[in-house]
């Protein structure tokens, strides 16, 4: 059966006749009986009776209209219920998010957002890795500086920055003697790290004497003094203001940007709108300073 046709049928059986089914809808009254008419070829019955002046339904026609009427009433609220945004958002949404953020605050997202949306089916992955999100399953990732992508679209939800911070044992050598270093990856023998520093732009010649794959990690390496780091604001905010880490620089290079991306859609589930939002509403201000409230807060 042609819904669409079936549609057309209840417009005319609620409004009494073509004519005022099309001025009140627009519709051309011509298209409303060819549409009546292929609904009456499709069944093999007569739903309406077409007199001189007037319309009536036929017995076989009122049956069906008290029969889909309702239906296709229900239909049309909750379309323009998921369109103004109205309907609760429910099912499964997967989510893909870095190492880092994950294990600083993620777990806290994925739970307020749990509790505020009980009917949706949260899954978190951990890949610092670029996903195919199609392929993979993916509604939405979280990356730091991706690479630009045709295909995906997003926006940024937190901005972080880089310092140069150390243990207050070690100190700043002054002769270019190198600093010994704890470092993300492998270890490069020959790296030097320009920094800003209220004194101006600056380097210094750094011995990786640690290599580690997390950043939480590198923090702990560079607490416990075995040399200096490079960690994001959010990381280290509280270390600093309790004095178990001290300052060096702030990185010179382009800022942290963490970004919210799913695929290029006109039109969003509600879910991934959803999380979208929560994201906004939690880091209103998207600042290197609001994240690390957050994850101690």
């Amino acid at each position: 059966m042609d819904l669409l046709a079936l549609t057309d049928f209840n417009l005319v059986a609620r409004h009494g006749g073509f004519g005022r089914a099309a001025r009140a809808t627009g519709r051309p009254k011509a298209t409303l009986s060819r549409r009546v008419a292929e609904l009456e070829a499709d069944l093999g019955l007569r739903l309406l009776e077409r007199g001189a002046r007037t319309l009536k339904l036929t017995e076989e026609g009122r049956a069906l209209y008290e029969r889909t009427a309702v239906l296709l009433t229900e239909v049309d609220q909750t379309a323009a219920e998921i369109a103004s945004g109205g309907a609760r958002p429910r099912g499964r949404l997967r989510i893909s998010a870095p190492m880092l953020f994950s294990q600083i605050a993620m777990g806290k997202l994925a739970a307020g957002f749990a509790l505020a949306y009980p009917e949706v089916r949260l899954e978190v992955t951990t890949e610092d890795r670029a996903v195919d999100m199609v392929e993979e399953g993916i509604d939405l990732v979280i990356r730091v500086n991706p690479d630009p992508d045709e295909s995906l679209v997003g926006r940024i939800f937190v901005r972080d920055r880089l310092l140069v911070v150390a243990g207050p044992g070690l100190a700043r050598p002054e002769d270019g003697t190198p600093v010994p270093a704890v470092v993300r990856g492998s270890a490069d023998r020959s790296a030097t790290w320009a920094m800003r520093t209220p004194a101006g732009p600056s380097r210094i010649a750094v011995d990786p004497v640690l290599g580690l794959s997390s950043l939480v990690m590198v923090r702990d390496a560079v607490r416990a003094g075995v040399g200096a780091g490079r960690l994001p604001v959010s990381l280290v905010s509280h270390d600093l203001a309790d004095g178990l880490l001290v300052q060096w620089g702030e990185v010179e290079g382009p800022e942290i940007a963490l970004w919210a991306l799913y695929p290029s859609r006109r039109l969003l589930s509600a879910r991934v709108s959803a999380f979208l939002e929560f994201l906004k509403a939690a880091f209103p201000l998207g600042t290197s300073e609001e994240l690390a409230a957050y994850i101690t807060s």
